[in-house]
């Protein structure tokens, strides 16, 4: 539902002061492309693409600005990939493209970022520095991050943690010390 990719039966689903409920397919489509990031647990990268331009492909959507190469180039040196930017998707390894899907996640500066065990096909090295980037942009930039991941203790301290147990959620990390969720 925060995706935007199903409606609400009932309710309302408001995301930076807007009801997204009101909004028509291409509107949504436009509002999803401007304010979120999607890093999905597959990097789903172009594999014809270069790297820069699988990055770049969030904002060619929505219409690129002056920034945009530079923008996608920081994130990719952000992410430790500088030196493959001109190398072609289907050319690197899974690590190489999850990072290639976080820089591309983040590349619109989305006010929610939602990520689908982000760092689940990287090494113990790379997934600290991509947490950490994570949790740096969040701060810096003011964004928000909702994380699902099988690996909570990767992610140390963090503003919220909503465990879900036998289709129950619980606030917090243990489910013997959690309050059910209404």
């Amino acid at each position: 539902m925060i995706g935007l990719l199903d409606r609400p039966t009932t309710g309302k689903i408001f995301i930076d002061g807007v009801d997204t409920t009101t909004l028509d397919d291409d509107k949504i489509s436009s509002f999803r492309n401007k304010k979120l990031g999607f890093i999905f647990q597959f990097s789903n990268l172009l594999s014809d693409l270069t790297v820069l331009e699988n990055v770049l492909l969030p904002r060619q959507i929505g219409g690129t600005n002056s920034t945009a190469e530079k923008d996608a180039r920081d994130l990719l040196k952000a992410v430790g990939l500088e030196d493959q930017i001109n190398k072609r998707a289907n050319k690197i390894s899974g690590g190489q493209a999850q990072r290639v899907a976080i820089a591309r996640g983040l590349v619109n500066n989305p006010s929610i970022v939602l990520a689908d065990e982000p760092t689940g096909n990287l090494d113990s090295v790379t997934s600290e520095s991509i947490v950490q980037l994570m949790k740096s942009m969040a701060k810096k930039l003011n964004q928000t991050f909702v994380i699902v991941t099988h690996d909570r203790q990767h992610f140390g301290d963090v503003d919220k943690v909503i465990t879900i147990k036998d289709g129950k959620a619980f606030e917090g990390d243990m489910p013997s010390e959690m309050e059910v969720l209404a």
